[in-house]
């Protein structure tokens, strides 16, 4: 198995990933928005919002 961000042979202990550093490039790109799973784009409007809550007597 090899490293998805360079190739070279993974690391157990990073495992699918050869190092730490490429496990930090990975964790970085998803926080960014560089990754992202395929779907629909939704709206919060599509949602209803949920009922307040009722005050406790």
């Amino acid at each position: 198995m090899t490293c998805p961000i360079c190739s070279k042979k993974t690391d157990p202990k990073y495992r699918p990933f050869c190092s730490k550093r490429c496990a930090d490039v990975d964790l970085g790109r998803w926080l960014t928005g560089s990754y992202v799973i395929a779907g629909n784009a939704t709206d919060e409007d599509d949602y209803p919002a949920p009922p307040p809550e009722q005050p406790l007597n």
